[in-house]
């Protein structure tokens, strides 16, 4: 009995000493976990650092657009910076581009000066894992397009309101932003198809360009009824233009004689409307297209579309959308303001 329990102590310590001993299998085994426990960690959750880059800062429309897509930001605690060139020049936003790209930041939302001065900078954001979705004036180069309205529904808005402000027969002007802006280009080329087919007593004498500019386009209203002194309506499909020319036409010779229209936001035309300077003009909420914008980044970042026909996502307060050709998402139909509707609106 005494040599069978002296047996068991030798073993006792023996294994005690094993125990103390770092570094063995058993050890290694003991200290991790079961061979079927999961190992993987959960997905991280999306990054959503966006930029908002506009034709240039200053300009009360941007303004407005920014409103909108600041509000959808905090809506799910996006960070949101909204940065952009003075002038709206055709290669002023590439090096905001690239400083974006090199900060980090996961969707760039872009309204371009020019079609394409901008595209190898965003081709490169793109390779790089950015989502580039562009508003109010697109490029060749983005994942996808927010448009406010199709091309062919604002030409025949701006169209309509030129014809029948000019009752009918006469002739018009039309004042620009940039002679490279991709969208007032694409709506004035349709406005002269409109005119042209259906429109023969009226009469387009020129296409003149205050570069968004709040003097240029001042200087450019100034210049086109010296020019043309029969000339019965000044169509400005920009909100810096069709401000500025009214503010013009409103202290001169010519108010009620030459009528300003186009695109322009209440809270800038309230005052011409109301004097008579301007009997209608159109738009759809800046506000309303920043928030869509915002929106879509989000669904590009969480994968929930990639810009192909048919992708759908939601968009918050606005509802859902659905990607139609060419990556291309409307936000929906313009709107005419005139004297009975004009206090009903503010922005």
């Amino acid at each position: 009995m005494k040599k069978s329990l002296k047996a068991v102590a030798i073993a006792a310590a023996a294994m005690i000493a094993l125990a103390g001993c770092g570094g063995g299998p058993a050890d290694d085994q003991s200290s991790s976990a079961p061979p079927d426990a999961p190992t993987s960690e959960a997905p991280a959750a999306p990054v959503y650092d966006l930029t908002l880059l506009p034709k240039n800062l200053g300009n009360p429309y941007f303004d407005t657009s920014n409103a909108g897509a600041v509000a959808a930001a905090a809506e799910f605690s996006a960070n949101l910076t909204y940065t952009g060139p003075s002038e709206g020049t055709a290669d002023s936003q590439v090096s905001y581009v690239q400083t974006a790209v090199q900060q980090g930041q996961t969707g760039i939302i872009f309204s371009a000066n020019d079609r394409t001065a901008v595209c190898d900078a965003l081709n490169a954001a793109m390779a790089a894992g950015v989502k580039v979705v562009t508003f109010d004036s697109d490029t060749d180069c983005r994942d996808l397009f927010i448009n406010q309205a199709t091309t062919q529904g604002i030409a025949n808005t701006l169209a309509k309101m030129m014809v029948d402000q000019a009752g009918g027969k006469g002739q018009v002007a039309i004042l620009s932003a940039t002679a490279n802006a991709t969208n007032q280009n694409a709506w004035i080329d349709a406005v002269k198809e409109i005119l042209a087919a259906d429109h023969p007593d009226i009469e387009l004498v020129d296409v003149v360009y205050g570069d968004d500019e709040d003097q240029k386009s001042f200087d450019q209203t100034a210049a086109l009824v010296a020019k043309y002194p029969d000339l019965k309506v000044i169509c400005a499909p920009t909100t810096v233009g069709i401000a500025a020319g009214a503010r013009y036409l409103q202290d001169s010779e010519y108010k009620g004689k030459v009528l300003m229209t186009g695109l322009g936001t209440p809270n800038d035309m309230r005052e011409y409307v109301l004097n008579g300077t301007v009997t209608a003009f159109a738009l759809w909420n800046p506000s309303d297209l920043g928030y869509l914008a915002v929106y879509a980044a989000k669904a590009l970042i969480d994968g929930d579309i990639t810009g192909a026909e048919g992708d759908q996502f939601s968009a918050g307060k606005l509802g859902n959308y659905t990607v139609g050709a060419d990556k291309t998402v409307v936000l929906g139909d313009a709107y005419i303001f005139d004297a009975g509707n004009i206090a009903d609106f503010d922005f």
